[in-house]
């Protein structure tokens, strides 16, 4: 008889497991299939799209002032495969990217106490939000930044850069993917502490290491290893790292019934904004500068 309860137990166990597996595969296929549909209109757009994704060393290649310089195409297949292709595929991951993580968030929502449960809105907007985030900071700043530095090496000796778009495409995906994906960070950060796997104390008295181990991603992940466009990546994921930790630290201050705050902290932030606005004014009034539309955004 006990063995006959075992065997129906192991029954139900089994059961439950394929449960699990075919809810895994249908969620699978939902994203799959949420990507497929961004990607054929993504494809349809694909020439306004190449233009986006060339727009940055475009503007780097202007700034080295270097007569010729410009892209080529080395393969008569090299133009089909990256407009046509990878462009389309890359634009799609970031088009699908809230949906295939709802996808995600419905998978192991069913496991999670109610009250767990209610971060699906948070979780969705902080998670698509930063990877969008770190893809506009790749784009708009780190990526352009990083190339006009490189394609200017070689400019007073007369070298002449004609670049691939084969190897810029790479570069390119490369730095946006990497940072969108380094971008979650502080939604690493508190999931972790949400698991228990992790505290705000710990974190901060390691922080030291984990400096170290942003400085070691930001050279694998930059175009090149100097230490200013080094700084462009690792300095925002710093930040990132400690608004993660602030993240946690609210978490854990929820779970002791404790209030943080927040009257103090937005007195502070109004002190600090009213000081910088203050020093801008003063920027533009007695030194005439002006607002452009890049770094550092105030000159004369």
């Amino acid at each position: 008889m006990p063995q006959l309860f075992l065997d129906e137990d192991s029954a139900l166990t089994r059961m439950s497991l394929w449960e699990h597996l075919e809810e895994l595969r249908a969620r699978i296929l939902r994203a799959l299939y949420g990507f497929g549909a961004a990607y054929l209109a993504c494809v349809i757009f694909c020439d306004p799209l190449f233009d986006i994704v060339l727009a940055p060393g475009r503007h780097a290649l202007k700034n080295t002032g270097i007569p010729g310089a410009d892209f080529i195409a080395l393969d008569p297949l090299e133009k089909f495969s990256i407009i046509w292709v990878w462009t389309p595929l890359v634009a799609a991951i970031f088009v699908s990217a809230p949906w295939i993580l709802y996808q995600l968030w419905a998978f192991i929502a069913p496991g999670l106490y109610p009250r767990e449960k209610k971060w699906a809105i948070p979780f969705l907007v902080s998670t698509a939000g930063l990877f969008l985030a770190g893809g506009l900071f790749g784009y708009y700043v780190a990526f352009p930044y990083a190339m006009t530095f490189l394609l200017g090496i070689g400019g007073p000796g007369g070298v002449i850069p004609l670049i691939s778009i084969d190897l810029y495409f790479e570069r390119f995906v490369d730095m946006m993917l990497g940072i969108g994906v380094a971008f979650e960070l502080p939604v690493l950060i508190f999931f972790l502490t949400l698991l228990r796997l992790a505290s705000p104390s710990f974190l901060l008295q390691h922080s030291r290491y984990a400096i170290i181990a942003i400085l070691i991603l930001a050279a694998a992940v930059t175009p090149s290893t100097d230490f200013f466009n080094m700084m462009l990546f690792a300095v925002p994921m710093c930040l990132l790292f400690f608004v993660g930790v602030f993240a946690s630290y609210l978490l854990v201050l929820r779970r002791e019934n404790r209030r943080f705050p927040w009257k103090a902290l937005l007195i502070w932030l109004s002190a600090v904004g009213l000081v910088l606005v203050s020093a801008a004014a003063v920027l533009v009034v007695e030194f005439h500068a002006h607002l452009v539309s890049h770094w550092p955004y105030l000159v004369k």
